[in-house]
């Protein structure tokens, strides 16, 4: 491990759904859009896609994990909802999770 490894090294998707899973009152959020949600989505995420952001309506005691496709757009939902004063975790992108995917909405 070299000294700043820290800064390049993200918890994989797996990891991060572990820590929503043990986080009490935690918001699985997948901001993709409606079309890509439909596709595959992780079981107990809640579509929001990221041009959405401001309808959030959850109070802000309530720790959100976001994803997108690539992280991208996770990344930026959670720094606008750090903005906003939520406590916001980007768990990255689920183009390369090879867990369970639910279709149904």
């Amino acid at each position: 491990m070299g000294l700043f490894d820290f800064l390049t090294r993200r918890p994989s998707m797996e990891e991060g759904l572990e820590r929503w899973r043990e986080t009490p009152d935690a918001v699985l959020l997948d901001v993709r859009t409606p079309e890509e949600y439909r596709s595959g989505h992780v079981p107990g995420a809640t579509n929001l896609p990221l041009d959405r952001l401001t309808e959030l309506d959850l109070p802000k005691n309530r720790p959100i994990f976001a994803y997108c496709l690539s992280g991208a757009r996770s990344a930026q939902a959670c720094a606008w909802l750090k903005r906003k004063g939520y406590e916001a975790t980007n768990l990255g992108g689920i183009g390369g999770y090879r867990g369970l995917l639910e279709t149904k909405v």
